[in-house]
């Protein structure tokens, strides 16, 4: 859950999301070392009134500062690239969703039951109750086991929407007649709260995702309750 005066990413709550912050970390560094470079070289020139003609035409630095960015891309693509087939990884998952997107609300099938599933509206301003939070909570909760992997088949009925849930580190376009597919694991138990990160409509912004992530027991009872209702 973010907080006010935030300026890093949200806690990582899925093993893709701490490698994600990692890789964050590591390229802001660099970033941060290339800048610290370029601004001493830039005030050590405005400032000194010498010269030194080496620098102004070397065949060695000229060498080096041609490799040395080519040795910091690889230093950057190879773990981007390592994480991209993370993302895309789906090996055996215990759970399979599909979530569809509507103007502007979604709905959630549980696709290894029967009759499992039920949709998701924003729960109005006034009708929250003490320590709900404005504009992120819904009437029903996409539940899940922790620590299984979950595959979410992602759609759309109507327009472009975007599923995406920042501290599970997932976000995926839903389409409308094409079915995509993401995957994760709640590594801790918890409430994760996302929004449709495509512009949809006027209610855009009113069609939160909430992912409550629960022990298997739990989950196995919420399903059977729900089953009842059904």
């Amino acid at each position: 859950m973010a907080h006010p005066t935030q300026l890093g990413f949200q806690d990582a709550a899925s093993p893709v999301m701490e490698e994600l912050l990692h890789f964050h970390d590591h390229a802001l560094m660099i970033v941060f070392l290339i800048s610290t470079l370029v601004l001493y070289i830039i005030i050590a020139m405005v400032s000194t009134k010498l010269t030194n003609k080496y620098i102004l035409d070397s065949q060695e630095i000229e060498i080096v500062w041609t490799i040395l960015p080519a040795v910091i891309l690889v230093l950057i693509a190879l773990p981007s690239l390592r994480i991209l087939y993370l993302m895309d990884e789906i090996n055996d998952p215990h759970l399979t969703i599909k979530a569809m997107g509507h103007q502007w609300y979604w709905s959630y099938e549980y696709t290894d039951y029967e009759d499992l599933g039920f949709d998701s509206y924003m729960i109005p301003t006034q009708d929250l109750t003490a320590g709900q939070f404005r504009l992120l909570e819904t009437d029903h909760r996409m539940v899940v086991p922790m620590e299984s992997p979950i595959r979410v088949l992602v759609s759309a009925e109507d327009v472009l929407h975007s599923w995406a849930v920042p501290s599970l580190g997932v976000k995926m376009d839903a389409v409308p007649g094409r079915l995509n597919q993401a995957a994760f694991i709640a590594s801790r138990p918890g409430v994760f709260y996302g929004q449709c990160s495509e512009i949809c409509g006027a209610n855009h912004s009113f069609m939160p995702i909430v992912v409550e992530a629960v022990p298997l027991e739990h989950f196995e009872n919420w399903s059977s309750l729900m089953l009842e209702d059904a």
